[in-house]
This record gives structure tokens, sequence and C-alpha cells, in this order.
């Protein structure tokens, strides 16, 4: 294989190689990139002179990466993190930055700390958008491929290049319709009620449903939502059960009463979750600092 040709390479190209790495095509690259379709085709024939290597090669209906392009991807995504680091231009003003700051949490993680941080975003940072997307149970590739900028999760990936830090505790409890039905007295009562259950649009279950599954317990769903914020309809006037964090009785839940689960469930602490090439950018700093101070000024059930 001929020496690397560096004079062929540039910054946007080495990221467009990335994207279609990480997408495993060249329309999807394209729209992750913004650009067109042939626009990204051109920066890969020129990456491949560079390289000396054709990347990509068909497969099926798709494309694969050849050995060499696995090989070389992580070196390249770790050059383009490093230089994501280099400081460059004025010190971060809030109150003058432009730029749109995505979040993925759920609902109940959205509704909990979000509104706080968009009061303190108008307040001192105009300029800076919030878009918020949904995350079921994340992994950590929404932050490799930086779908979006920071997280919300009490589920830690287990990998070196995410970043984490302790919000609040929280512990899920059994809610019910007061006015219809008395609280479960036993995990006897708790079984042999019908219950509402959650599954996250992305397809998957709650943390509680898989503990409660290798312990050899299965509720009796009568109904099941895409999210938290479907509980309270269904639950209201029935004598359903719905098991959801503790916290959401301040909120979503407030309209309903609720006693511990009738079993041993360990509490668990809300994270935010970042990539490691955003741990010293000051805007993202900025950011995650608002809301570490939304979660640190609410009240708290078991802080």
């Amino acid at each position: 294989m001929k020496p690397v040709d560096m004079l062929n390479l540039d910054l946007r190209s080495l990221a467009t190689f990335v994207a279609v790495l990480d997408e495993g095509g060249v329309s999807r690259a394209a729209v992750r990139l913004g650009v067109t379709q042939s626009a990204v085709s051109h920066t890969l024939e020129r990456l491949r002179q560079a390289f000396g290597d054709p990347l990509f090669v068909k497969s099926g209906r798709g494309i694969v990466p050849t050995d060499y392009a696995l090989r070389t991807g992580p070196h390249i995504r770790q050059l383009l993190d490093d230089l994501r680091t280099l400081p460059s231009g004025p010190p971060f003003e809030p109150a003058t930055a432009e730029f749109t700051f995505t979040i993925a949490a759920n609902d109940y993680q959205r509704d909990l700390l979000l509104p706080g941080l968009v009061k303190t975003l108008r307040e001192q940072a105009p300029g800076i958008h919030l878009q918020v997307i949904p995350s079921g149970i994340p992994n950590a590739d929404l932050l490799r491929k930086e779908a979006c900028d920071l997280v919300i999760s009490p589920f830690a990936p287990e990998t070196t290049d995410i970043m984490q830090r302790g919000l609040m505790a929280d512990r899920m409890v059994v809610f019910y319709d007061q006015n219809e039905r008395d609280a479960p007295a036993d995990l006897k009562d708790y079984m042999n009620a019908d219950h509402i259950t959650v599954l996250f649009a992305t397809g998957e279950k709650p943390g509680l449903d898989s503990t409660m599954e290798a312990r050899g317990l299965k509720r009796r769903s009568m109904v099941t939502v895409s999210n938290f914020s479907g509980l309270p309809e269904f639950l209201r006037g029935t004598d359903l059960l719905a098991s959801a964090p503790e916290r959401m009785s301040n909120q979503l839940m407030r309209d309903f009463a609720y006693v511990p689960l009738p079993f041993e469930y360990n509490p668990f602490t809300l994270l935010m979750l970042w990539h490691r090439r955003h741990q010293t950018d000051p805007a993202h700093r900025w950011v995650r600092n608002q809301v570490n101070s939304v979660a640190a000024t609410m009240n708290g059930l078991h802080d």
C-alpha cells in the first residue's frame, strides 16, 4: 500500500469518512452532514486516492468498510476529537452565544429537569436553542455519532469515552387512584392487580421490568404506553396500578396516591452523560453546569 497522501486530506473529508463509517451508507451520511450524496461520493473518491485503499465496497444493496477502513476509523475519530478540544476564539459568553444544544431524555427526565434549564437559558443565554429528543435506554453511539450533546438517564454506558455526573436520586413506587382502590397490601396483591406498563418507542423496557423478569415475576399488563406521560389518563378512574419514579408525584402523577414497591428494588441516580470530546468545551461545560444547578435546587426526596 502506498504512503498516505496527507496533502489530499482535510478535516471535512475525514469527518465525511467517519460519517459513512458510522451510518453504513452514503445517503444516510449525506443526511447527517447536510450535503448531497454526490458530494459524499466525490469526497470518498478523494479519500480513496489519498489512502490508496477502496475504503468501502459494495455488498448486496449497500456498502461495507474494508479492513483498512475499520482499522483506520478509530485513529481518525480520535484525531477529530483531539482537534475539537483545541482552544479557539474569545472566551464563551452566554449572553451572546447562538447555537442549538440537543439533549436526549425520556419524558420523565425531560419534564423534571429541562423546564428549569429553559428558564435559565431565557434569562442568561437567549441565543441558545434547546432541542430535546427521546432517549429510551440510551447507548454510547447517541453521543459518539453526535446525535445529541447530552443524555440524561439512569443508565451509564460502560465505556471510557463517555463522561458522567450524578444529578439526583430517585426510586420506583406504585401509583394508584385512591378514589377507586386501596394501596396494594403486599406482593401478592400487587401481582394480582392489572397494571399500566411502559415500553419505550425505541422498543426497550424500563429497568424495573428486566429486574422483575429475572426474579420470575411478571406483571399482568392491561395497558402498555410508549412513555410515562401516558400513565395518568389511563390510571385515573380505574383500579389499575402504575409503577413509576417517585419524583413524578410532584408533577405528572401529582393527582394520585403512591406506596413503595412491595419488593426490594434499589434506588437509582439520574445521570448526565456526554462524550469526552466536549469535556473541556466552555459552552458545553456551561450548559452542563446549568443542568446540575437545576437539579441541585429541586426539593429532594432522596438527595
